[in-house]
């Protein structure tokens, strides 16, 4: 049995964390699980999986959640707030892995406790490793940290690597040291693929939040629309990987169907395929280096020749522009640039989304505000969490200001 804090767990990644350790009871366990404010999927989640200790980093939530599980005959689980309080349910005794899939820079703290207490990192939150860099790969060698990536991309570049080179993420010295001349990574093109700058200006974020392959959040889907995350994907799979600018190749692939490629110099390539489906790559990284089942991956679409034809006959990759993709291009060049660049990016990104969501600017406003943000903000890098925390904090004020003197 092996037992597991889920950082984020009433999230889309938590949730499916949530179901794989439901199908798998006798190989998992939650032993601590941390939200931010969801009482209702919080309080489902503990009476389905009785973890020891639960953390509402919203104080009133914690509460709330406490009167819930009081009520429901659960009074033995005991309820905690505060990021603080998160913190140390990542460094649990005995906790073996850590799923951090909380949604941007929040999830930076309780990921680093995780890796100083030299936990399995189960990595789906990128934004972490985005404005953290190359201070995080260094925490997790200094405190022998296992990480295993969970977005669909890089655990597929995961996999089709060479065991030796798992075992050393974050360590690996160089990819051309174990025959691999590149690495590609797939982008499904967003759901507005094709469509003029016109027609992307009028678009509502409830358009921006439904997307034609995978389930995902809110914040996540407009990035994926964007395609601002294939960006932040690209910051971390060369931190990941160890991959300098020319190892890394984005191809357009609107299925979702192949994940990454990873090209080796004998003229081999290895394609991770499957559907787009997250509990696929989250059950290997929890099982990991061992598969397990997944029970609704033995559905009749699933098996069916039909789906089968389709999925070997019609699949098809085409190359992307990144000057077509605005955000893309962004996160490319301020990974060339400086860590702080890249805390700027993801920052300005946070708030120009948040702000898309609640209708105060357009979609297209987002990369320009973006664009603007770096070409105004120069701050010193950073040499610890404080100091990413606070480049943090002053580009989200920079970027509020911006729009509520400009945009609105």
């Amino acid at each position: 049995m092996e037992y597991l804090t889920i950082l984020g767990s009433t999230g889309s990644i938590g949730q499916k964390t949530v179901a794989v350790i439901q199908q798998h009871k006798d190989k998992f366990a939650a032993r601590a699980l941390i939200a931010n404010n969801n009482v209702t999927i919080m309080t489902e989640q503990c009476l389905m999986l009785s973890p020891q200790y639960v953390c509402m980093i919203c104080e009133n939530s914690a509460k709330s959640l406490k009167n819930n599980l009081r009520i429901a005959g659960k009074s033995n689980i005991q309820v905690l707030s505060g990021m603080k309080e998160a913190c140390a349910l990542a460094e649990l005794n005995d906790v073996d892995m850590v799923m951090s899939a909380i949604v941007g820079i929040a999830g930076l703290t309780p990921t680093f406790s995780a890796i100083r207490a030299g936990k399995k990192i189960l990595l789906a939150n990128k934004e972490t490793l985005v404005v953290s860099g190359q201070f995080f790969m260094q925490e997790v060698c200094k405190y022998n940290a296992r990480i295993i990536p969970v977005d669909s991309e890089h655990n597929a570049v995961f996999q089709s690597l060479p065991e030796i080179c798992q075992k050393k993420i974050g360590q690996l010295s160089s990819l051309s040291e174990y025959g691999i001349s590149r690495i590609v990574l797939t982008a499904s093109g967003g759901a507005f693929l094709g469509m003029s700058t016109e027609q992307l200006s009028m678009i509502t974020p409830e358009q921006a939040c439904v997307h034609p392959n995978w389930v995902m959040g809110r914040k996540i889907s407009v990035d994926s629309a964007t395609m601002m995350n294939k960006g932040l994907e690209y910051i971390e799979a060369r931190y990941l990987f160890n991959a300098n600018p020319n190892e890394i190749q984005i191809l357009l692939h609107p299925q979702s169907i192949i994940h990454s490629m990873v090209h080796y110099i004998d003229g081999s390539i290895l394609a991770h395929l499957s559907l787009p489906d997250m509990t696929i790559p989250i059950s290997y990284a929890m099982a990991y280096p061992n598969r397990i089942a997944l029970h609704h991956l033995s559905s009749k679409e699933f098996n069916n020749d039909a789906y089968n034809t389709c999925f070997y006959n019609k699949l098809y990759c085409d190359e992307l522009n990144s000057l077509n993709y605005p955000c893309i291009k962004l996160a490319i060049d301020a990974s060339n640039h400086s860590q702080s660049a890249m805390i700027i990016l993801n920052a300005a990104n946070e708030i120009a989304v948040e702000s898309f969501l609640k209708k105060m600017i357009s979609f297209t406003d987002i990369p320009n505000i973006i664009d603007h943000i770096l070409n105004i903000l120069h701050l010193n890098e950073p040499n610890a969490i404080d100091d990413v925390l606070y480049i943090d904090q002053r580009a989200k004020e920079i970027t509020i200001q911006y729009i509520m003197n400009n945009i609105l």
